[in-house]
């Protein structure tokens, strides 16, 4: 793929319209992390990832659009906070693999208890 495509407006509408895709960016994940334990200015944000300010509000604005962060006016800043409600697309998702984690998990376990049984009759 040729790098102009990355900026291209359709990369970027993608990005800023799927969870899945916002989430996707470790730098976002990251933000996600600090703010659970409460609202950040985005210059905390920024000194706590090691990157520029402008970065830093670029990867907030995707996840507000997404509505995994909400942001208020504090006097001359403004504080973002997590909007874990965004989440419920990727809970709903990942828990659709519960059942098979929990169905190879119960095989895994009658499989050590077999072995530990024949062990035990040996």
């Amino acid at each position: 793929m040729p790098i102009w495509a990355y900026d291209s407006p359709v990369a970027r509408a993608a990005t800023t319209s799927d969870v899945f895709n916002a989430i996707a960016e470790p730098q976002r994940r990251e933000i996600l992390v600090l703010l659970r334990a409460g609202e950040r200015p985005v210059t905390e944000l920024a000194q706590e990832l090691g990157i520029a300010q402008p970065g830093a509000s670029k990867h907030l604005r995707v996840l507000r659009e997404v509505g995994l962060v909400r942001d208020r006016k504090a006097g001359k800043q403004r504080l973002y906070a997590l909007d874990a409600r965004g989440l419920r697309p990727i809970h709903e998702w990942t828990g659709g693999f519960e059942r098979f984690w929990n169905e190879s998990f119960d095989r895994l376990d009658a499989y050590v208890q077999d072995l530990k049984q024949s062990r035990q009759e040996e």
